[in-house]
């Protein structure tokens, strides 16, 4: 199985900012696999980024640990360094894409526009992350932008919740959902990690449910 297949075989990928990785790496990466969500997108929108994934990835060695809001290929190799499996930036770099490609890593760049879809399509790519995904057109965009662009599987990321988490993943374009509601602030500052477990348990439940009616 590779990352891909991984990745939509769990549906949902939770999109981390660690203020605190030497404190909550290690619990947070526990609590996620507990809850059947062995993935996880670190952001490096929060210094210690790198860390982060770096104490995830020892902590829980089978998980998927990414790097996300990934903007330039020092970032890239930072992420490589300290254990990501994958990474995802906010737009599409095709500098970054390549970059990836020649170091044999999954990239996930995000795409909201047929142009975006269309240099994709000309990288090669499989996979494309779309956000922010309610604010640019949510499901409906996303299927509209399927017909002309049928050979993507698309990652939604942005206003995706547990209300409409299965309105997304039972549409065959969809890989899987990113997302934060399983780990926001609060939950990680206060380290509330019963309550990560708990949902991320309701979300493969979701997925589960919505793929097996959709």
């Amino acid at each position: 199985m590779n990352i891909n297949e991984a990745i939509s075989s769990i549906g949902v990928v939770p999109v981390i900012k660690l203020n605190h990785p030497e404190r909550d790496a290690a619990p947070l990466a526990k609590a996620l696999c507990a809850g059947g969500v062995p993935v996880a997108e670190v952001t490096f929108r929060a210094v210690g980024a790198a860390t982060a994934i770096r104490l995830m990835a020892e902590a829980c060695p089978d998980m998927l640990v990414g790097a996300g809001t990934v903007l330039t290929t020092a970032q890239v190799d930072e992420a490589l360094a300290a254990g990501a499996k994958f990474i995802v930036t906010p737009g599409l770099d095709p500098e970054i894409v390549k970059y990836c490609q020649s170091k044999n890593l999954p990239i996930f760049p995000g795409c909201t526009t047929p142009t975006d879809y269309h240099t994709a399509y000309k990288l090669g790519l499989e996979v494309l992350k779309f956000f922010p995904a309610e604010q640019s057109g949510g499901l409906a965009k996303i299927k509209a932008m399927s017909a002309p662009f049928p050979m993507f599987k698309v990652m939604p990321t942005g206003g995706i919740s547990l209300k409409n988490l299965a309105e997304y993943i039972k549409a065959p374009v969809i890989c899987a959902c990113g997302g934060s509601y399983m780990v926001t602030a609060d939950l990680i500052d206060n380290n509330k990690w019963d309550e990560i477990t708990e949902l991320c348990k309701k979300s493969v439940e979701i997925v589960k449910e919505a793929r097996s009616n959709g």
